[in-house]
């Protein structure tokens, strides 16, 4: 499994919680060749109802989940995990 993590030290410290999603468009091919892909989007409590609305309204993921802590999936495939816009807008 290959996790790509845009948040930083501090970041990764204060925004633990993860809203991820299966994609569905880019399960199977390119960095997720051959596995699954997700998509994942760090918060905090104050943001994880925004956070997670605004992901379950996305088309593209499937089985839309909230990870308290880290989350590291089997198997092949990609993890990215993104940092909530809602959290990067109070910076």
């Amino acid at each position: 499994m290959q996790i790509e993590d845009d948040r930083n030290d501090e970041q990764r410290a204060q925004l633990s919680i993860l809203v991820i999603g299966t994609d569905t468009f880019m399960s199977g091919w390119g960095l997720a060749k051959g596995g699954v892909s997700y998509a994942a989007w760090a918060t905090d409590e104050a943001h994880l109802s925004d956070t997670l609305e605004w992901v379950e309204r996305r088309k593209d993921l499937k089985r839309v989940r909230v990870v308290y802590g880290s989350y590291k999936p089997r198997g092949q495939g990609h993890l990215h995990i993104y940092v909530s816009n809602y959290c990067k807008a109070k910076e």
